[in-house]
């Protein structure tokens, strides 16, 4: 995947003598809570249901480069070693995290372990987490959307709003078994923050009932699950998209299938990471601006001034829908 390895084997060295020498005080220290998330929008969750009753710190913060090839510093592994709870993508997109996880006793969220478990799939088909029938509208959403599993080889978690939700009902538990006189509090801000993914989750139906079907691209799988789930159809040539988030540079094949794709407009809209720029994903937005295709801007962390994942991909679905609506015309 479209990274180094995140840190080198002597920081992943220091990480694992860290954690084990602090590890007697994970989970038993004085004062709030202690979450450490590897970026912040997996630190956006984590606050949403902390509240001020917890710390929250999230490692990676920065809205342009590439959290994939982030190494952690010396003082990022003592924080980690610190920490009462750790929330993280999993699924090698931060193996930092998963490496000092495996090593900590402190309780790991690892977002990606949770693609195809069983609270992640409804009754109706396996498409959908259970959300709706705990938070209203969950169970509404169209059938087929969201079948999935860990073969998909999909790290990017973050755009899967049924785990998203599922991650912040595991770190309401994890604070509540750290810290059960505020377990009330945590449980009802993750209520909060899950009916605000159903939210999300209606906007994306309603894109479904009134364009299911339509081709799109994508530079990169970024937003693979969130597509899936409005019933679009990503048609940019796999080798592309995988070359791009291995930090390769696509076959030439890839690049001339993906440019006719865009220059014939055969995909409506064209969704381009703005994180995961080189010269070819730029000729391919220079291809589609051409053309007069819409382009959607997406990103893997949160963009500056914004803290709140819930207004971050509200933000992204609604630019997604007015694309849609332009791309058809």
């Amino acid at each position: 995947m479209r990274k180094s390895l995140l840190a080198t084997a002597g920081v992943l060295s220091a990480a694992a003598l860290v954690l084990s020498a602090c590890s007697s005080d994970s989970g038993g220290s004085d004062g709030p809570p202690t979450v450490v998330a590897s970026t912040n929008v997996w630190g956006s969750v984590a606050s949403a249901v902390a509240g001020d009753k917890a710390q929250v710190t999230a490692l990676y913060n920065n809205a342009d480069g590439d959290p994939h090839e982030f190494e952690p510093s010396a003082a990022d592994t003592a924080t980690i070693a610190d920490a009462d709870i750790l929330v993280f993508n999993g699924g090698h997109y931060d193996s930092y995290m998963e490496e000092a996880a495996s090593n900590s006793d402190a309780t790991a969220v690892d977002a990606f372990a949770l693609l195809g478990s069983e609270d992640h799939s409804s009754e109706a088909g396996g498409e959908h987490s259970d959300h709706g029938d705990d938070h209203g509208s969950g169970g509404d959403h169209a059938d087929g959307a969201h079948d999935h599993s860990h073969d998909d080889q999909n790290e990017h978690v973050f755009y899967d709003l049924p785990v998203v939700a599922q991650v912040a009902d595991k770190v309401a538990d994890a604070l509540a078994e750290q810290d059960p006189d505020n377990a009330e509090t945590y449980r009802a801000n993750a209520e909060t923050f899950t009916t605000g993914i159903d939210g999300l989750r209606d906007e994306l139906t309603t894109i479904r009932e009134q364009h299911a079907g339509t081709e799109v691209a994508q530079t990169e799988p970024l937003a693979g699950y969130m597509l899936s789930e409005a019933g679009l159809v990503d048609i940019a040539p796999a080798g592309f998209t995988q070359a791009v988030e291995e930090g390769q540079s696509p076959a030439a094949a890839d690049r001339a299938a993906l440019q006719d794709i865009l220059a014939d407009r055969r995909a409506k809209v064209l969704i381009y990471n703005t994180q995961a720029v080189d010269p070819v994903t730029q000729a391919m937005l220079d291809v589609a601006e051409s053309a007069n295709v819409p382009v959607v801007k997406f990103t893997e962390t949160l963009p500056d001034g914004v803290t709140d994942y819930i207004v971050w991909q509200d933000a992204q679905i609604d630019a997604l829908t007015a694309a849609l609506g332009a791309g058809s015309n």
